[in-house]
């Protein structure tokens, strides 16, 4: 699955909250409704969640140094998890908080009562938008995994973090609008207030989801299985590597492999042959998974053949 891709869907998320923020902050301030100012501090929280995708992307850029001898790919994963504190804390806690007060002080919408209707079908629009940008970058890179697989599997954290953020704005406005309606047809504030606690529900859900794929990501994820496999096959193609003793792969960031593995290779091999057949493995792997940028290759005999009183391989 490829790391590349997601600047167009973080950017086009961007603009549309960055737009949508500014309506819900006048539709709250007209109409002093609890769902609205939820919604504008979710859009505001967002919008600086795209920001810091776009941060973490450009800081990903940088290169190795002798302090930091693998470069700082892994930025990229840190900025993801600080974007899952965001939202928990300054999306969805505050929702909460926001439609508690309104239950315990509940007032129905007095004037402009149809703006935050308007609002939000407009923002429901808007958000859409964003969201099939987010589908169509992802289904050039998802191929035939589905959406959970995707958001699970995925080592570039940009495409997940939009999805699900836009996903959640999507349900979030539902929830609010729902709200809207209900406190504007029975005068009942409660509604609204309950319509905030449902947003900031689904906030605090969909962040404790991303900041466990990102922690994942943190601690070190191997390569997909797709990669492994080419590797596995990469190396077996070379004649002089009798077998795979072990192998190991990490993540470094989204677009950077790790590769180590012990490679059995023929006692009699001489070595200059030994080192030959690794520089032709290494070229081999490059070629299957180009995002395997570290390899380290170990020679080693076979102790099973050494187990079974020979020194050559099965052919």
């Amino acid at each position: 699955m490829s790391a590349e891709g997601g600047s167009k869907a973080v950017i086009a998320a961007l603009l549309a909250n960055l737009g949508i923020a500014v309506t819900k902050f006048l539709a709250f301030l007209l109409t002093l409704s609890s769902s609205m100012l939820a919604e504008s501090i979710h859009s505001v929280a967002d919008s600086g969640n795209q920001l810091l995708l776009l941060l973490g992307k450009r800081q990903a850029r940088r290169g190795a140094s002798p302090l930091h001898p693998f470069g700082h790919g892994r930025e990229r994963y840190i900025y993801g998890f600080i974007v899952a504190v965001v939202l928990f804390s300054v999306g969805g806690l505050f929702a909460l908080y926001e439609g508690w007060h309104k239950i315990q002080d509940p007032h129905g919408i007095e004037s402009w009562k149809w703006v935050p209707v308007a609002v939000l079908v407009a923002a429901l629009a808007m958000e859409g938008l964003s969201f099939r940008t987010a589908v169509r970058e992802a289904n050039q890179v998802r191929g035939d995994v589905n959406w959970p697989g995707f958001i699970r599997r995925a080592r570039s954290p940009e495409l997940p973090v939009i999805l699900l953020e836009d996903s959640a704005a999507l349900v979030g406005l539902f929830f609010a609008l729902v709200g809207v309606l209900l406190t504007l047809a029975t005068g009942n504030g409660v509604w609204d207030g309950l319509g905030s606690i449902a947003i900031g529900l689904l906030l605090v859900c969909v962040a404790i989801v991303l900041a466990a794929e990102m922690k994942s990501l943190l601690v070190g994820e191997s390569a997909t299985r797709e990669d492994v496999r080419r590797i596995e096959e990469a190396l077996a193609a070379e004649p002089l590597v009798d077998r795979i003793i072990h192998m190991k792969t990490m993540h470094l960031g989204p677009d950077e492999l790790l590769v180590a593995a012990k490679i059995a290779v023929t006692p009699t091999d001489s070595a200059a042959e030994v080192a030959h057949a690794i520089d032709a493995a290494e070229v081999r792997i490059r070629d299957a998974v180009p995002i395997a940028r570290l390899i380290y290759l170990e020679p080693d005999l076979d102790r099973r053949l050494q187990r079974e009183g020979r020194t050559e391989p099965r052919r």
